[in-house]
This record gives structure tokens, C-alpha cells and sequence, in this order.
């Protein structure tokens, strides 16, 4: 069963890229005009802030947000594995420090011709890190899923198991209650003692709901 993943295209990536410039571009900004009082000291503190805004503003986002900067969350975008499972420290830092490849010659001109070409709208950074960009499937249509609350995965998955699990929780709506617990029943060597409705709180939570214990 294939795993579903409305991937976001060039135009909503570029408002997100350029929400999240502006933001930088304030931060900045004020902590020049905070640091111009305080002489070289403060200048240094000031060029120390501007590198990590550029170069772990995006990272810490995507970790600790679930994959979404300020500017991905206001177009309701947000970095995933290909897998569609959480990204983590590694997948972040590699795609955002390549992001200056991307940027050449000018523009983001590498990473707009990368993006259009690549049949998953993959960037350079996205491709050598096996991230992309989707849009958020709790307000997607055609999850299935409904307001099935969200269940975090505690236990490693394959991915074949995170497609059957996910595939489970589009279809549970349209069959029967004993067939639900039967499919529930088959992922017990798995999980231990599961039924139906937590398995499809673990379906939500890996096709994209909010993370909840």
C-alpha cells in the first residue's frame, strides 16, 4: 500500500521562505540597534546572533515544531522524512546546510530548478537529506481520517509497517467493528496489547496530527 503525501509546490515554499526572511531580517535588525550600544563587544554578540539565525533558525523549527519554521506554518507546510515520519537533527541540519547550494548562482535559482524538476518538488538540501516538504494531511483532504485523535508512535516502525498502519486507519471507517479489532489484532507482536482505536490514533499521528502521548 502506498503512502499518500500531498507535497507542497515552488509557490507555497516561496511565501513560506519569504515570511520567514522577514522575520530574520527583524531579528536582526533589532539586535544591531541593541548591540550599537555596547561597542565592539556588542558587535561581536551581534554577527554571533546573525549566524545563527541563518544557520539554525530553520533547524531548530523544524526539530522542535514539527517540521514547521514560522513562514511553513503560516501556509500550513512542513518538512518530513520521504517517509513521511518525523524529521529529525541529522535530516535538518544536512538540508539546511546545503541550502547554500541551492541559493547559487543567485536567487535560490538551483533549488527553484530542482524543486520543478523533481517529481516530489525536492530541493538539492531535501534530496541529499530525504526530506520533503507536504502539506499539513489534517487539513488535506482525503486522509480518511476525520478528528481521530493523534497517538504517538513509542515503539520503531519499518516502513512498510508505517504505510500498513496508515493505510489501516483511512480504510477503519468504512468497514465493520470486529473487522477493525481483527487487523487491530495482527500489529499485537508489535505494539503489545493494541485495539482498533488506538491503532488509528497511531494512524493519525504518523499521516501528520499534532503529537500527543
Amino acid at each position: 500500500m502506498e503512502l499518500r503525501l500531498p507535497v507542497a509546490g515552488l509557490a507555497a515554499r516561496a511565501i513560506a521562505w519569504l515570511i520567514d526572511g522577514g522575520i530574520k531580517l527583524v531579528v536582526i535588525w533589532v539586535l544591531a540597534l541593541i548591540m550599537s550600544f555596547v561597542g565592539r563587544f556588542g558587535w561581536g554578540l551581534m554577527y554571533a546572533g546573525l549566524f545563527a539565525a541563518l544557520w539554525f533558525y530553520n533547524v531548530l523549527f523544524e526539530v522542535l515544531n514539527h517540521g514547521a519554521t514560522p513562514g511553513k506554518k503560516a501556509v500550513d507546510i512542513r518538512v518530513v522524512n520521504i517517509n513521511g515520519t518525523p524529521v529529525g537533527w541529522s535530516g535538518s541540519l544536512l538540508r539546511n546546510l546545503i541550502r547554500f547550494v541551492d541559493a547559487l548562482p543567485g536567487v535560490y535559482l538551483f533549488g527553484c530548478i530542482s524543486v520543478l524538476l523533481s517529481d516530489k518538488f525536492q530541493r538539492i538540501g531535501d534530496l541529499a537529506a530525504g526530506t520533503i516538504v507536504v502539506h499539513n494531511t489534517k487539513h488535506w483532504g482525503g486522509t480518511g481520517l476525520g478528528n481521530t485523535q493523534p497517538i504517538a508512535v513509542k515503539v520503531p516502525l519499518t516502513l512498510d509497517e508505517q504505510q500498513a498502519i496508515v493505510s489501516f486507519g483511512e480504510r477503519a471507517s468504512k468497514m465493520n467493528a470486529e473487522r477493525n479489532e481483527e487487523l487491530a489484532s495482527l500489529l499485537e507482536p508489535v505494539f503489545g496489547d493494541i485495539d482498533a482505536a488506538r491503532l488509528r490514533g497511531h494512524a493519525s499521528w504518523l499521516a501528520g496530527g499534532e503529537r500527543q502521548p
